[in-house]
């Protein structure tokens, strides 16, 4: 059965854990629909993992909208959701809910992602619309100045009830689900339990309803700093390096290409036939 929002309500009811990735490209999209993730998250941390930049803040709606693309075509049939970057939706809910509705109706998602809780209201306008909206608390990485850094949150009981409060604000919106990254474990459990929808942590413990990683990090296609909440299930940057290394090597000493690599001409072909098919004993 195909995973739709329904599939997330159903999951927490049943006590079923569920597993979303990030994805951003077709490929790495077609192994996390192909392993059996139940979502898939074309996530603002593109910017950092793909593009290369220390922060989300620069990722652009073009290049949000290529890589949810991307992402549709090598996953058909996947749960995708696609982050909204900065700007896109908090700058009046006309231009975030025309923003929203771009992600599903050119770039093939099925819901969107919002951080923060300061608009609730912005949910149920786009839930009105027809548009499935995940929301995220905790770390927003889009307020990362405001934040003061990219630093754990709700660490004090005034914190975290204001954590709580928001979540079941976004909730009686009509949030299908809220991303809950890096708060305490005791903090992501007690929201849990306010809450109708499911909650899908990253570093905010086990107690959640599901969890999220970033693929790179998961698969080791990052280099230096691995978070304390991320765990490292493949080296695809070390192997990957191994092999690059072998083939420069092989190319430099003449060991590649070998006969079996050499696409040969018609003629080539024909000539070898023919060399074949003569009888060495014949006169």
């Amino acid at each position: 059965m195909p995973v739709t929002v329904n599939t997330f309500f159903e999951k927490k009811k049943r006590r079923e854990k569920i597993a979303v990735l990030t994805a951003y490209d077709a490929l790495v999209a077609a192994m996390v629909h192909a392993a059996g993730a139940d979502a898939i998250l074309v996530g603002d941390s593109a910017g950092m993992v793909f593009g290369g930049h220390d922060t989300t803040l620069p990722v652009t709606m073009d290049e949000m909208l290529y890589h949810t693309r991307s992402v549709v075509r090598g996953a058909r049939g996947a749960f995708v959701i696609a982050d909204m970057p900065f700007l896109s939706y908090q700058c009046g809910h006309d231009e975030a809910v025309h923003n929203a509705g771009t992600f599903l109706k050119e770039a093939g998602a099925h819901a969107v992602k919002i951080e923060g809780g300061h608009d609730p209201a912005l949910v149920a306008r786009l839930v009105a619309t027809g548009i499935p909206v995940m929301g995220h608390l905790g770390l927003t990485p889009q307020s990362v100045h405001a934040l003061g850094g990219f630093r754990a949150q709700a660490k004090t009981t005034t914190a975290a009830a204001a954590l709580v409060e928001q979540a079941r604000a976004l909730a009686d919106a009509g949030c299908f689900s809220i991303v809950l990254e890096c708060v305490p474990s005791a903090v992501a459990e007690s929201v849990t339990e306010a809450i109708a929808c499911p909650t899908i942590g990253i570093g905010a413990g086990a107690g959640c309803d599901g969890q999220v990683s970033v693929i790179n990090d998961l698969l080791g296609l990052s280099t230096g700093y691995l978070p304390k909440h991320a765990k490292r299930y493949a080296h695809f940057y070390d192997d990957g390096l191994i092999a690059l290394r072998q083939y420069i090597a092989d190319v430099r000493s003449l060991a590649f290409p070998g006969p079996e690599n050499e696409v040969d001409t018609t003629q080539q072909r024909a000539q070898k036939t023919k060399s074949a098919s003569v009888d060495p004993s014949t006169p």
